[in-house]
């Protein structure tokens, strides 16, 4: 994949032309999980569980006459295209037989292919992995220090496994003044929204507070060429795409939206969401440093690309207004939980700018 031109990255406004998707989408009938699994060398289908985790795409829990499986829906339009999922499955192939802790799809029965197409929607079936969810606060700082290297050998091992990445000449930052037209229209329809509650009432005080911040950092807008490196990347390596087995991690999982993206940039955004208070959104800096020291131990990236991309995501949370935009224009609140501990999150780190940054880059 080239790029030549100067990109526009984050933050991603939501497609507010397509419907609600994902976990909002039909659920997938018995008869026709059973017609896909038949596809399968898995025996009948037992017993089918939706799993309830995750936003874009519908997943199941699935018993066979041959063990337990975990049974993919792809319905997310960005992500669900026959092309995109077969080259997320050849590139998770790879990585597991590297040794990583990847559990990648499995085959048709009597075929090398890995989709399976059924009403009009793709599936893919997976191993069942044992393990659990947990949040980055309560990991030892030795397991913080782990999970950071593992992060660090993921994207050395995606520069092996997918096609070289020609660097782009610089990616586009928000524009602060688009930004606050948002800001202000998103708060006229949470004072008018009705019912009006407790979450509308705190969007309301937040979105004031980030016209303020916005008006007051204006000037620190990432220039294009500011990015660090671009280099494939997972995607969205947070908590819940990783499971836990007793001290070790057991697999990385959910990898549609693997790509090429300023790589250090992956490591600051995962870093923001293990690490947080789930409450207040404040982040435990000690661990934050033990991550990245660990990351940037493994070569994946510098001390200057990790204070670069600390900058760049900031400034990218300043103008991220995706859940409010789920919430407001697009009447899709599964986002709304996650909100108050965004905001707050924001809000801190712009206090605390010089300390983030330190805890990320030394």
């Amino acid at each position: 994949m080239t790029f030549s031109q100067t990109l526009a990255l984050a933050p991603a406004r939501p497609d507010l032309t397509a419907p609600p998707i994902g976990t909002l989408s039909p659920p997938v009938p018995h008869a026709a999980l059973a017609e896909v699994l038949r596809r399968y060398r898995v025996g009948r289908l037992l017993t089918a569980e939706p799993v309830a985790e995750g936003l874009l795409n519908r997943g199941y829990r699935v018993t066979t006459e041959a063990g337990g499986y975990f049974l993919k829906c792809y319905v997310d339009a960005a992500t669900a295209g026959r092309e995109a999922v077969a080259a997320h499955h050849r590139a998770m192939g790879a990585l597991a037989a590297l040794g990583l802790p990847v559990a990648p799809p499995l085959a048709l029965s009597g075929r090398t292919a890995t989709i399976a197409a059924f009403g009009g929607r793709l599936f893919a079936l997976f191993p069942w992995v044992d393990g659990r969810h947990r949040h980055g606060t309560e990991l030892a700082l030795s397991q913080c220090t782990e999970l950071g290297a593992l992060l660090g050998r993921l994207h050395g091992a995606l520069d092996e496994v997918c096609a070289p990445v020609a660097q782009p000449s610089g990616y586009r930052s928000a524009d602060p003044l688009d930004s606050s037209v948002l800001a202000r229209e998103l708060r006229r329809r949470a004072h008018e929204h009705q019912p009006h509650g407790e979450l509308d009432a705190l969007v309301e005080r937040r979105l004031t507070e980030r016209l303020d911040l916005l008006a007051e950092h204006a000037r620190r807008r990432p220039l294009p060429q500011a990015a660090p490196p671009t280099g494939w990347t997972h995607g969205d390596f947070h908590g819940l795409n990783l499971l836990h087995s007793g001290e070790r991690i057991a697999a990385v999982l959910d990898w549609d939206k693997l790509g090429p993206q300023p790589r250090a940039e992956e490591a600051v955004r995962a870093a923001t969401l293990l690490f947080n208070d789930r409450s207040t959104g404040v982040l435990d800096l000690v661990r934050v440093r033990h991550w990245s020291q660990s990351y940037r131990a493994t070569g994946a990236a510098t001390t200057e690309h990790l204070a670069a991309a600390a900058h760049r995501v900031w400034w990218e949370r300043l103008n991220d207004f995706w859940m409010l935009q789920w919430r407001y224009q697009r009447a899709d609140h599964r986002a709304d939980p996650l909100y108050p501990a965004s905001a707050g999150q924001l809000a801190w780190w712009c206090q605390e700018y010089e300390q983030v940054l330190d805890a990320f880059a030394n």
